[in-house]
C-alpha cells in the first residue's frame, strides 16, 4: 500500500492554523488572566457571517486530512472522533496562546465554531469513503503514479498556494537572497559579528528581458518535470503539463487581482512571461518521454540555474511597497503562508529531488 499524501498534508495544515492563529507573534505579556478563562466568558454581543465562515472553513480540512490519515491505521474505527479530538486540542491550545497576544483576542464561540469545523471535515472523509470515493481514489492514485508519489504529490499541491504571494519575476519562487541578508544584518546589529558579514563589490542588478524569460520558463518546467518524477505514462504526463500551465495561469492572475486590483489581472502577462511560458511549452512536450530518473537530474539543473539567476535580482522598490502593503494588509494571515510558500518551495523540492536521485534505481 503506497503512502497517503493525507498525513503530511494534515501537518503542514496544522502548521498554517498555528501561525494564523497567533500571528503576528510580537509583544507576548502576560495580562492578568489565566489562558483558560475564555471558557467562561460571556458570549460575544457582536459577530459577522463572515468570523463564522472563516472560522469553521478554517478547520474543516484539518479534521479531513486527519480523518483520511487514519483510514489507512488500525485507527480508522474511531477516525472521526479522533480527528475532533484533535483538532479540538489544537484550537483550545491555541485560544489559550492568544491570552499572551494583545493583538489577538481568545473566544469560546471560535473554539465551538473550529471544533465544529473539523467535525464537518471529518464527516466528509468518512461519507467519501462509505461512499467508496476513497477506494476509487487510491485506484486512479495507482493508475496515475508510482508507489512513492506522495512527497511530489504535496509539493506539485503546494504550488499554486506558493505563487499567490507577489513575486517580483512571475513563476519566480525561491527569491530569499536580498531579504536574508538584511534580516542577518538586523539580527547582527550592535554586535561585532556584523563585521563577519560578506559585502558585495556589486549591487544586485535587475533582470534584463532574456533573464526574465529564462526564469519564467525554468519556473514553469521545474513543476512539470517534478510530475515526469512520479507519473510514468507519456499520455496522463501530457495532461499533467495542461494541469500545472492552467494552474499556474490562475494562480498568478489571482495574486495579481488581490495585489493591484482586478483590472490589473493580466499586467503581469508581459511579453518575456509569454515567451519564456511557451518556450517552456515545447521544451516540456520534448521531454515527455523522458525516464524518471533523467527527469529527477534535470530538475535538479533546473533548479540550480533558476535559484542562482534569481537570487542574483533585487527586488524594484514598487515590488516592495507592494510586499509591504500585503505584509501589513487584511489578508496577511492567509498571504503571509503564501508568501513562506513562496520562498521555501523550490527548497523543499530540492531536498525531494536530492532524495529520488540518491535512492534506489526507480522503476520506469
Amino acid at each position: 500500500m503506497h503512502k497517503t499524501s493525507a498525513s503530511p498534508l494534515a501537518v503542514i495544515y496544522a502548521g498554517l492554523l498555528v501561525y494564523a492563529s497567533l500571528y503576528p507573534f510580537t509583544d507576548w505579556r502576560y495580562q492578568g488572566i489565566v489562558p483558560w478563562g475564555f471558557l467562561t466568558s460571556p458570549l460575544p454581543k457582536y459577530w459577522t457571517g463572515f468570523d463564522v465562515a472563516v472560522n469553521v472553513l478554517g478547520y474543516m480540512p484539518f479534521g479531513f486530512f486527519l480523518v483520511l490519515s487514519a483510514l489507512r491505521s488500525a485507527r480508522a474505527r474511531h477516525a472521526v472522533i479522533l480527528a475532533t479530538v484533535v483538532a479540538g486540542v489544537l484550537s483550545f491550545s491555541m485560544e489559550s496562546l492568544q491570552s499572551y497576544l494583545p493583538a489577538r483576542v481568545a473566544s469560546n464561540v471560535d473554539l465551538g465554531l473550529n471544533v465544529l469545523g473539523a467535525w464537518f471535515g471529518a464527516l466528509m472523509a468518512w461519507a467519501m469513503e462509505k461512499l467508496g470515493v476513497i477506494d476509487r481514489w487510491t485506484r486512479f492514485r495507482a493508475r496515475w503514479f508510482v508507489p512513492d508519489a506522495r512527497d511530489g504529490l504535496v509539493l506539485l499541491a503546494l504550488w499554486p498556494l506558493a505563487l499567490l504571494f507577489p513575486a517580483a519575476v512571475p513563476f519566480g519562487l525561491g527569491q530569499v537572497l536580498e531579504r536574508l541578508e538584511a534580516a542577518l544584518a538586523d539580527a547582527l546589529h550592535d554586535t561585532p559579528f556584523l563585521d563577519w558579514l560578506p559585502v558585495r563589490d556589486i549591487e544586485l542588478q535587475p533582470l534584463v528581458p532574456s533573464g526574465e524569460l529564462v526564469c519564467v520558463m525554468l519556473g514553469v518546467l521545474i513543476p512539470c518535470l517534478l510530475a515526469f518524477c512520479i507519473i510514468r505514462s507519456v499520455q496522463r504526463r501530457a495532461l499533467a503539463v495542461m494541469l500545472v500551465f492552467v494552474f499556474g495561469i490562475a494562480a498568478s492572475a489571482l495574486s495579481a487581482a488581490l495585489s493591484y486590483g482586478p483590472e490589473h489581472a493580466w499586467a503581469w502577462f508581459s511579453m518575456p512571461v509569454r515567451a519564456g511560458m511557451l518556450t517552456a511549452l515545447l521544451l516540456v512536450t520534448l521531454l515527455l518521454w523522458l525516464p524518471r530518473r533523467a527527469s529527477a537530474a534535470l530538475v535538479l539543473l533546473a533548479l540550480g540555474v533558476y535559484l542562482s539567476l534569481l537570487n542574483q535580482a533585487p527586488a524594484s522598490p514598487y515590488f516592495a511597497q507592494t510586499l509591504s502593503t500585503w505584509e501589513q494588509g487584511r489578508f496577511i494571515r492567509f498571504h503571509g503562508l503564501a508568501q513562506w510558500l513562496g520562498w521555501l518551495w523550490p527548497y523543499a523540492a530540492l531536498v525531494y529531488v536530492l532524495t529520488q536521485v540518491a535512492g534506489a534505481e526507480p522503476k520506469n
